[in-house]
């Protein structure tokens, strides 16, 4: 029997986020991520645009019951590849979601990223890579011209975490290091 499996390169890989399961670390070669715009809503969306010379770390997971509709649904903003051949992992079907490109556009003053949503990120990459994997994720991932919307004492992303004083430093010594610009929260 054939299984379906999808990778996760966001939010997915803090396993509190999700009942997934289970769940193995795995590169996705080709691929890079990107802030992006997209005209579903104002707030920046994370996504994966395909490179060539980069590859990203993730996790993979079984899609629930096998059922891509589901998924699909869950993951609605996001179109899927089929992505099998640049994933290193046994699934025979791995798909990667991401933004289309006729849908996305790079981010604006308008498009902020979402802070609570960007610190469940690196906790998980902290978690299952460590420090590496935060540097790895911040390195891979372009569009942090984009200002962050400091939200972290009122959390906006319905699946925020709490968040560890090691990776509120690594989160906050990034985007300094990226001279990030930063918005309250109205």
């Amino acid at each position: 029997m054939t299984h379906a499996y999808f990778f996760g390169y966001g939010s997915l890989v803090d396993e509190r986020t999700h009942d997934f399961s289970p769940v193995e670390p795995a590169l996705a070669r080709g691929w890079r991520r990107a802030w992006v715009a997209t005209p579903d809503r104002d707030l920046c969306f994370l996504t994966a645009i395909r490179d060539e010379s980069s590859e990203i770390l993730g996790l993979v997971a079984p899609v629930p019951g096998q059922d891509w509709q589901a998924l699909d649904h869950r993951e609605r903003a996001y179109a899927r590849h089929e992505a099998a051949h640049e994933v290193d992992h046994h699934g025979t079907s791995i798909a990667i979601y991401s933004v289309a490109p006729d849908r996305r556009t790079s981010p604006r003053d308008g498009n902020a990223i979402l802070l609570s949503y960007l610190d469940v990120v690196i906790q998980g990459y902290v978690t299952v890579f460590g420090q590496t994997g935060a540097d790895h994720f911040f390195a891979t991932t372009d569009g942090w011209h984009a200002p962050i919307l400091n939200d972290r004492a009122n959390p906006i992303y319905p699946r925020a975490q709490p968040l560890s004083e090691q990776t509120r430093q690594i989160v906050d010594d990034a985007l300094s290091g990226l001279k990030a610009t930063f918005q309250t929260q109205a």
